[in-house]
């Protein structure tokens, strides 16, 4: 049975300073460090009275590299080029992270996704735990490459389906780890609502997006049904990129709402609501029963605290589309997709986070 996480936070939180420069001299005692760090996130997020507790993604480099040092046949010194847009002129010029390996040799696991994670938050989480992971469709599109990947898989349907399989299985277990929450990140939808991208996917990925948004939901719904557990409350992020307060996509969710909300076998929605980018709220008008949608409402890129006032207003917006008893409010992606974080400070990422708490409580009691 699912719970209801009205407060809630996409899970990736600015690692401090320390743990940032520790980790650059390659240094023997990172461990020691992160832990320090996590158990300093975990109390904060008791302070400020959040739902679900995560720490902070601290132990990876990026929100997905959980998979690739778990997995063997990522090659990181050739990754296929993206653009990215500023979310504002003062984060112009700021460096943007490479997290894109090519899959050069058939993927082999060597170790549990989370193995590095679960363990220190069973011991020390104050509340329930929520764990992230990457969607195996964010690999087709970022680690796919002709004349490399196809000597491998021979199209990006295969590698997704191997990618999925590996993801499956490990989720099987994670389900009865102890954990209470887990949610699958799958930015990778966001092609579907930018017709930029979707004719990328056609030009350079070679596939129709028709048919890879098929088999997107039905990889997801694999991982899905793996983790399916009473105790589990499973949860999918969709964002539009999200790398030092940057983006690469935009537009509504109207293009894939039905399929998405209706074929999505999960109880959480976390939809990215933070600007004019993400579109209105009228999509969520197909929301089916027992669904919930967590609004992003709070900008993870944006120094800027929100007005609560505001917040108030937009999630009776929302209201009008969809009831209030399923709907939900945090920041709309995380705070560090990658380990160098996004262009704000960690009193201004606590603050936002604040408001989220205090938000939900004025909202839902």
């Amino acid at each position: 049975m699912s719970s209801v996480y009205r407060a809630d936070h996409v899970g990736s939180f600015l690692r401090p300073t320390e743990l940032l420069e520790t980790r650059k001299a390659g240094a023997g005692n990172v461990r020691e460090i992160e832990d320090r760090h996590i158990l300093r996130v975990l109390n904060r997020q008791k302070e400020i009275g959040l739902d679900a507790f995560t720490d902070g993604e601290f132990r990876r480099t990026n929100f997905m590299s959980d998979f690739t040092d778990a997995v063997e046949g990522f090659d990181f010194g050739d990754a296929v080029q993206r653009k990215w847009n500023e979310e504002k002129k003062e984060g112009a010029g700021a460096a943007v992270s490479s997290i894109n390996g090519i899959v050069t040799s058939a993927l082999k696991q060597r170790q549990p996704l989370t193995g590095r994670e679960v363990p220190f938050m069973r011991e020390h989480a104050p509340g329930p735990i929520k764990i992230t992971l990457p969607s195996a469709t964010q690999f087709p599109a970022i680690s796919f490459k002709y004349g490399i990947t196809d000597k491998v898989y021979r199209d990006p349907y295969a590698m997704l389906e191997a990618v999925t399989a590996i993801m499956a299985e490990d989720i099987r277990g994670l389900a009865t780890s102890g954990i209470s929450y887990l949610q699958i990140d799958a930015p990778r939808y966001s092609y579907y609502l930018d017709p930029k991208w979707t004719a990328w996917m056609e030009k350079e990925l070679r596939v129709d997006p028709a048919e890879m948004l098929a088999a997107s939901l039905k990889a997801d719904n694999a991982c899905f049904a793996a983790a399916r557990h009473p105790d589990v409350t499973l949860a999918i992020h969709l964002c539009r990129g999200n790398n030092r307060s940057h983006w690469y996509a935009e537009g509504g969710y109207d293009a894939i709402a039905e399929r998405f909300f209706h074929e999505l076998a999960v109880d959480r929605f976390l939809l990215e609501y933070d600007d004019e980018r993400s579109g209105n709220f009228e999509p969520l008008r197909l929301m089916p029963q027992g669904k919930t949608v967590v609004l992003g409402l709070v900008s993870s890129k944006r120094p800027e605290l929100e007005r609560k006032g505001d917040l108030l207003r937009r999630i009776d917006e929302a209201a009008k589309h969809l009831p209030l008893e399923q709907l939900a409010v945090s920041p709309q992606c995380g705070f560090a997709s990658t380990m160098e974080g996004n262009l704000l400070t960690e009193d201004q990422q606590w603050a936002k986070l604040q408001l989220v708490a205090d938000v939900a409580r004025e909202v839902w009691g």
